[in-house]
C-alpha cells in the first residue's frame, strides 16, 4: 500500500485553536486496538473514508481530509497528473500535493465506462503511485453512475488476477457482492443511494442482508447526506463509509468532515454496543419502576 510522504505535501497552515480544522478526532486506543479495519491485510484504526472531488480548493480539501481523522483517500486517476509537472487551479500544486501526510492512497477509476477501460486505468494507477489498492468503478451511465454489475465483476476478476487489492463499487445487491467476494475483491462497496446524490441510506435492507453473508469488509459507498446516514449504516454492521459529496458541497466542508469522523464512530460503537429488543409499536415499557418506590 502507499501513503503519502511527509516531503509531497505542503505543510497545513496554523490555524485558530477553535478552528474546526484543528479539532482531531477523540479515539481511545486499546479500543482502536480490537477494532481495526482489516483492509487487504492492513489495519486502520478510522472506519471513514473520503474522497476528494467537489471541493471548492485544494487547501480546503486538505484542511477537511484532515478534520475527517480518515486514514483512507481515493483520488480519481482522471484528476491526478501522473507527470507530477502540471499545475492547475492557481494553488501551485496536483491534487495528490494536497493529501496530508501518512494518508493510504486508493486509487480509483472513476469515469471507466467498461472492463477494458478500468483495468488500463487501475495498470495506470498502480504504476503512477506504487499501490495495489484499486477502487474499481464501472459506470457507463451517465444519468445515474450507476455500477454496470457485469464489467464490474469481469473487471474484478481481471485484477486480482493481476495482483490488485480490489474495492469495488457496486450497487447494493447481495448475489452481486458474493460473487465479487468470490472473486478475491478485499471489500464490496455498495452503494446507498446514488453517486453524490446526498440522498442517504436509501438501500438499507439490501445492505443489512449484504452484511450478514459477508466476509470480507462492507464499505458502503455514495449517497450519504449527513452524518446520521453514516451513523445508520454502521449501526446496521457496515465495516466502513466512504463519503465525498456530503464533505465537499457542504458551507463548512471542515466541520462537516469532523462531524462525518465522530457519527461514523459512534455507529460503530452502536453496533458493537447491540441494540435492546424494541418493542411493538402500540406496547410501552416504563424505564423506571412503578411500584414500590415509595416505600
Amino acid at each position: 500500500m502507499t501513503t503519502r510522504p511527509a516531503t509531497a505535501v505542503p505543510s497545513v497552515p496554523s490555524v485558530p485553536h477553535d478552528s474546526p480544522a484543528d479539532r482531531t478526532v477523540a479515539r481511545d486506543p486499546a479500543h482502536e486496538h480490537r477494532d481495526a479495519l482489516d483492509v487487504a491485510g492492513r489495519g486502520f484504526t478510522s472506519r471513514l473514508l473520503v474522497g476528494t472531488g467537489k471541493f471548492a480548493s485544494h487547501a480546503v480539501m486538505r484542511d477537511a481530509l484532515v478534520a475527517s481523522g480518515a486514514e483512507i483517500v481515493t483520488v480519481a486517476l482522471r484528476r491526478v497528473d501522473l507527470d507530477r509537472a502540471a499545475r492547475f487551479g492557481g494553488e501551485g500544486g496536483d491534487v495528490l500535493d494536497f493529501v496530508p501526510a501518512g494518508m493510504t492512497l486508493l486509487p480509483n477509476t472513476s469515469g471507466a465506462v467498461d472492463a477494458d477501460e478500468a483495468v488500463r486505468l487501475a495498470r495506470l494507477g498502480r504504476a503512477a503511485t506504487g499501490t495495489e489498492l484499486v477502487k474499481l468503478e464501472v459506470t457507463p451511465d451517465p444519468r445515474t453512475l450507476a455500477p454496470d454489475p457485469i464489467e464490474t465483476l469481469r473487471a474484478a476478476e481481471r485484477l486480482v488476477a493481476e495482483g490488485f487489492a480490489v474495492l469495488p463499487y457496486c450497487s447494493a445487491d447481495p448475489v452481486l457482492c458474493r460473487h465479487l467476494e468470490e472473486a478475491g475483491c478485499a471489500t464490496v462497496m455498495p452503494l446507498g443511494a446514488w453517486i453524490g446524490s446526498n440522498r442517504g441510506l436509501r438501500t438499507r435492507d439490501a445492505i443489512e442482508v449484504i452484511v450478514e453473508q459477508a466476509g470480507v469488509p462492507v464499505v458502503v459507498d455514495a449517497g450519504l447526506g449527513v452524518p446520521s446516514d453514516a451513523a445508520e449504516a454502521m449501526e446496521v454492521g457496515a465495516d466502513a463509509v466512504l463519503v465525498n459529496t456530503a464533505i465537499a458541497v457542504a458551507a463548512d466542508p471542515v466541520l462537516m468532515a469532523r462531524a462525518f469522523a465522530l457519527a461514523t464512530d459512534a455507529g460503530r460503537m452502536g453496533h458493537l454496543a447491540g441494540r435492546g429488543a424494541a418493542l411493538p409499536a402500540t406496547q410501552a415499557e416504563a424505564s423506571s419502576p412503578l411500584t414500590g418506590f415509595l416505600q
